[in-house]
């Protein structure tokens, strides 16, 4: 008989005791129950309205009069429903009679005052009856109590003294054979091989004592063979670890520090020497940089650690130690699988790519800031130049005026994208949030663009819903991103075309949208249209910006806690949108 069918067996037997014992103990309390609820259920009433019926009398003085009769009829006429012992009957026939009389106008003082003491007399036999019946019915419920106590206790200590036989006796044919495997375990990982294990009986611990002889046997050759080789390796590894110029520490499944090469001890102030075998959370107590690297979620922001005497940028990285699981099935080929064993955190030294990037942050921000102010000043002569009063130009000349004013616009869009993108990568971007009307933002969008529409002869409808809440957002950089917006559809519109401009309320959220009938976008650019500076491949038709628009748009849209989202499709336009969280 194997191990599963033993366990079935001996908990099948547990499981009809505890139902045997648990049927008998519903049974007496079921009866326990039904002899209680008899005690109080109909006899309680009657007290009861006995009682209301006496306070109704003792307001009006012991008498029936206009002001209780009402009253006293309802309560009687509960009472005649409710009669439930031996005798009450007649006394609430003679309780009705005695109402009677008193509520008949034409009763003289003697019969009046005979009706009452016999109204009186009956409410007292009332009362004595069910007191009785209550009396009664409470020993027959307490004797039914202590039978079934005297029952429920037998069963019990029946039921107790069998389960205690089977719990002394039952484990033991498990519990014996799996301490001594426990014993065998203990000499195997002091590396005694030549531990045997032996079990009576075909059972499945006479297998496991097969297989256990057997991998101590194996175990025994591979330490001979291989313990030489492993050895070498180790050390091949760790010097290989120890040269690395980034900082890394390794630690197994149980936090325990595996390796920690000479970067990364003297990054975190400890000796590697002496961490090896410590656990990583302990000394993370005393050790705040440990602790922030334990703990940093995955993320692709650099940590600042003060090193080499400066402010420095390092970037964590964490990865499972995957080891080989090698499992040996009756001396075939090896199975190959693998587990994690561990993590490796490993601190990339970025301080001179942060630098750089620095760099050229401010590179762009000083050279668009300083290419602003004469781009201005040559707007403003251009503008005076189309003046008539300064003086007329042909036509050539107000071509050539045109295209220079054109040019012109867009280093000014230009300069003014890659100054947004300094603030964004830089951490300067400051937020004015005001309690703000949606379509306050779509009416300031549509007059920024409502001239360039019109020399395309471009319709815009604006469909926005009613009564919708307030937000709370940026007005200029929320405008700002809806003008990109409008302005991206027109550019890529044919001329007499539509494009659809809609407001709505969406789970908590404003959405604001745009949706143009042009050309559309390949599925395969959609996921990179909000990265920086990537651009569309365009058949020449349309002039490119910066690719800098949507990354700024989304940058600026994400600060104010929203969202920006395009969907697209070839020859059914595009649809892009960003939502903002709407004022509850």
């Amino acid at each position: 008989m194997n191990i599963k069918t033993k366990l079935r067996l001996g908990f099948g037997f547990l499981f009809v005791i505890v139902i045997a014992f648990g049927a008998i103990s519903l049974y007496h309390i079921n009866e326990i129950s039904t002899k209680s609820k008899i005690v109080l259920k109909d006899n309680y009433k009657s007290l009861v309205y006995v009682n209301q019926m006496r306070v109704e009398l003792d307001k009006q003085n012991g008498v029936i009069n206009e002001k209780n009769k009402n009253a006293f009829e309802k309560i009687l006429k509960e009472e005649e429903n409710n009669v439930t012992e031996k005798g009450e009957l007649q006394a609430v026939l003679a309780l009705r009679k005695a109402f009677r009389d008193l509520t008949f106008k034409g009763i003289s003082a003697k019969n009046q005052s005979d009706a009452l003491n016999s109204l009186h007399l009956q409410l007292r036999k009332i009362d004595e009856l069910n007191m009785d019946a209550i009396v009664q019915k409470n020993d027959k419920a307490q004797i039914a109590t202590d039978r079934a106590t005297t029952y429920l206790g037998i069963t019990a200590f029946v039921c107790f003294i069998i389960l205690f036989t089977f719990i002394v006796n039952f484990p033991s044919f498990i519990a014996n054979p799996l301490r001594e495997l426990l014993v065998g375990i203990r000499e195997i990982s002091k590396k005694n091989y030549k531990q045997q294990l032996h079990f009576k009986g075909h059972d499945e611990f006479n297998e496991l004592a097969l297989a256990f002889n057997k991998m101590a046997n194996e175990l025994s050759n591979w330490d001979t063979s291989n313990l030489g080789e492993i050895k070498s390796e180790k050390q091949r590894i760790e010097t290989i670890i120890e040269q690395m110029p980034d900082a890394i520490i390794g630690l197994d499944d149980k936090s325990v520090i595996l390796f920690c090469n000479k970067v990364a001890g003297e990054l975190l102030n400890l000796d590697p020497s002496k961490v090896i075998g410590a656990h990583a959370l302990l000394l993370a107590e005393k050790n705040e940089l440990l602790k922030r690297i334990l703990s940093a979620p995955a993320t692709d922001e650099p940590l600042k650690i003060y090193a080499n005497e400066k402010e420095s940028y390092f970037l964590l990285e964490n990865r499972d130690i995957i080891i080989p699981n090698l499992a040996n099935q009756h001396d075939q080929a090896l199975k190959h699988s693998t587990k994690s064993a561990g993590t490796v955190y490993i601190l990339k030294n970025i301080t001179r790519f942060k630098e750089l990037d620095e760099a050229k942050t401010n590179f762009i921000a000083t050279v668009s800031h300083e290419l602003k102010t004469p781009l201005s000043s040559i707007k403003m002569s251009l503008q005076l130049l189309d003046d008539s009063r300064v003086g007329g130009m042909n036509e050539e000349q107000r071509q050539l005026v045109t295209h220079i004013k054109e040019d012109s616009d867009r280093l000014l869009k230009i300069t003014g994208e890659l100054l947004n993108l300094a603030q964004v990568e830089t951490g300067n971007l400051h937020l004015n949030l005001v309690k703000t009307d949606p379509s306050e933002i779509v009416k300031f969008a549509l007059a920024a663009v409502n001239f360039q529409a019109q020399q395309k002869e471009i319709n815009l409808e604006v469909n926005i819903a009613d009564k919708l809440p307030m937000i709370n957002a940026d007005v200029q950089k929320t405008t700002w991103v809806l003008v990109n917006l409008l302005s991206n559809a027109l550019r890529y519109s044919s001329a007499k075309s539509k494009i659809l401009v809609g407001v709505h309320e969406k789970d908590s959220f404003i959405e604001f949208s745009v949706k143009d009938f042009g050309k559309g976008i390949e599925e395969q650019y959609q996921k990179r249209l909000f990265d920086r500076y990537y651009q569309v491949p365009t058949d020449g038709q349309n002039k490119s910006g910066t690719g800098l628009g949507l990354a700024i748009s989304k940058d600026f849209i994400e600060a104010e806690n929203g969202s920006i989202s395009v969907e697209s499709a070839l020859g059914e336009g595009s649809r892009f949108s960003f939502s903002l969280p709407a004022i509850t």
